[in-house]
């Protein structure tokens, strides 16, 4: 990927830690920063909007797009694949403008490998059994799936010292002002 005068910036944290709520507030606030929307084989959950909360594809047009390289980076997690566009993400950068992805920790070191201008953000839960809770509470997965991502959880939260900042999400009004302040353009960044 060539770099234009834009920023590309990569948020990740364990399943249930809060990525989407924090999201959701940061994009309220700063309506200028472009969102990517992922394409998944995973099947819509109780209130998800079709190219809004992902792009929900079969196995078989997923294949397709990743034949044609159509992706930017893909991933199997917890059993299904996940995956961001391109297109989109390369035109707004190259546009200039902010681009944020929501990706876990394989999707976002793939973005730093093939775009090392790329910034990367760790969105860290308050503890494990907080993430627990979080993930029950939810109530969208069998409780062996919980069990399961609370594994992965410990094995994403050992990368984040690869990534360039961390977010801890304790409180949500917190974490939000960290990420904007991460997010902020360079000219815009206060001490």
């Amino acid at each position: 990927m060539n770099g234009g005068a834009g920023k590309l910036f990569v948020l990740s944290s364990p399943s249930g830690g809060g990525k989407t709520t924090v999201l959701s507030a940061v994009l309220r606030r700063d309506p200028s920063l472009r969102y990517s929307v992922s394409a998944t084989t995973r099947p819509p959950r109780p209130g998800e909007t079709e190219g809004v909360d992902y792009y929900f594809l079969d196995s078989g047009e997923f294949d397709r797009r990743i034949r044609s390289g159509r992706f930017l980076e893909w991933a199997e997690v917890h059993g299904n694949r996940y995956g961001t566009p391109v297109e989109p993400v390369l035109d707004w950068v190259e546009a200039g403008a902010r681009v944020i992805l929501d990706l876990d920790v394989q999707g976002a070191l793939d973005v730093k490998r093939s775009y090392a201008r790329s910034v990367l953000i760790f969105l860290l839960p308050p503890s494990l059994s907080a993430l627990r809770e979080r993930l029950e509470r939810r109530g969208t997965d069998h409780p062996d799936a919980v069990q399961s991502r609370l594994a992965a959880a410990e094995t994403e939260m050992a990368h984040c010292e690869q990534y360039d900042f961390l977010v801890f999400n304790d409180r949500l009004e917190d974490a939000v002002d960290c990420l904007l302040a991460v997010l902020r353009p360079a000219g815009n960044r206060q001490p």
